[in-house]
């Protein structure tokens, strides 16, 4: 009983039931915790420490690494319980797993032979194969004609969007919540002709943007990842101007499942459907899609901002 009581008491704090909430979800270790909860790490060391000493969690070394877990013994029964307890609509909760989905798809990236090969010429559709110059060809056709005045990149990576929509933009912004990607970008950006071109740190799910602030925004191979698809297409749309257009680009659905486990993949694609309902329900009229054939098929989707759609939180996509 005396266990027992302590794993309760350990577990009786809200950073540490975030803590085993997202451990449930995988292995992190100290640094992707503080990433996510945006807590300090002496901190979040004492409160891993605690749960480590009741046997809430696991505490694995691998080399230079250490990784926390929930274990496979009754103690993780507990916690896998107490995890079961926790409201799924949670604010908090959910903005947890947001991040956390940023976080495993960041280190699934940095992970990659291609990431480490080619550095700031990594990007997802080149690592997976798939025809990036027949992508970029046909982003270039759904661009709006002539010049546009601010663009948008959310989830920019290391910035090739940017780089290759530069002739046609006055002015851009790419933003990315991953501090080694914006370096990479920096570095992609850093020449004369690309001036109007900048990146900053950022959440896709709060954009430290006004409101109707860009005539074009694009998401390019970032929605797989997105633990909250809808809400990253809310806040696309919320900083559209009135019939601005914004330019997703994404897999296809497909049956690839071992890019869960190898990128961190969270959704298999996505059907016209299931887009058009993210789209729609983001106050977003859509229009032409283009499908780009490969090993995977790649789909480009766009949509306008309606002048005077009301953006309300829009439905949890079920694929």
């Amino acid at each position: 009983m005396d266990r027992l009581l302590a794993s309760l008491r350990a577990a009786a704090e809200p950073t540490r039931l975030r803590l085993l909430a997202l451990a449930a979800r995988g292995a992190f270790c100290v640094m992707e915790f503080t990433e996510v909860l945006g807590q300090s790490q002496p901190r979040l060391s004492r409160h891993l420490k605690l749960l480590c000493e009741c046997g809430l969690l696991d505490r694995v070394r691998e080399g230079a690494n250490v990784w926390f877990t929930l274990p496979a013994t009754e103690d993780g029964d507990l916690a896998r319980d107490l995890v079961a307890r926790l409201p799924e609509d949670d604010p908090i909760l959910a903005a947890d797993r947001r991040q956390a989905a940023r976080v495993l798809a960041e280190r699934a990236r940095i992970a990659s032979d291609s990431f480490r090969k080619t550095g700031v010429d990594w990007d997802e559709m080149r690592a997976l194969d798939l025809p990036a110059a027949a992508v970029e060809a046909a982003l270039t056709d759904l661009m709006p004609q002539g010049m546009v005045g601010r663009l948008l990149d959310i989830g920019t990576g290391t910035g090739r969007v940017l780089e290759f929509l530069a002739p046609r933009v006055r002015q851009a912004l790419g933003v990315d919540a991953s501090k080694a990607m914006l370096a990479l970008a920096r570095s992609r950006l850093a020449r004369a002709d690309l001036q109007h071109c900048s990146v900053r740190l950022a959440d896709m799910y709060r954009l430290p943007l006004t409101d109707a602030s860009y005539d074009v925004a694009v998401l390019q191979m970032v929605l797989h990842y997105a633990e909250d698809p809808a809400g990253a297409v809310a806040e696309a749309a919320r900083v559209l101007r009135p019939d601005g257009r914004l330019i997703v680009i994404d897999l296809a659905e497909h049956e690839r499942a071992d890019l869960s486990a190898r990128l961190a993949h969270r959704w298999p694609g996505f059907s016209d459907d299931a887009m058009h309902r993210l789209l729609s329900d983001a106050g977003l009229a859509c229009g032409p899609a283009v499908t780009i054939d490969g090993p995977l098929a790649v789909r480009l989707w766009t949509a306008t901002r309606l002048a005077d759609a009301p953006v309300g939180r829009p439905h949890a996509l079920a694929i």
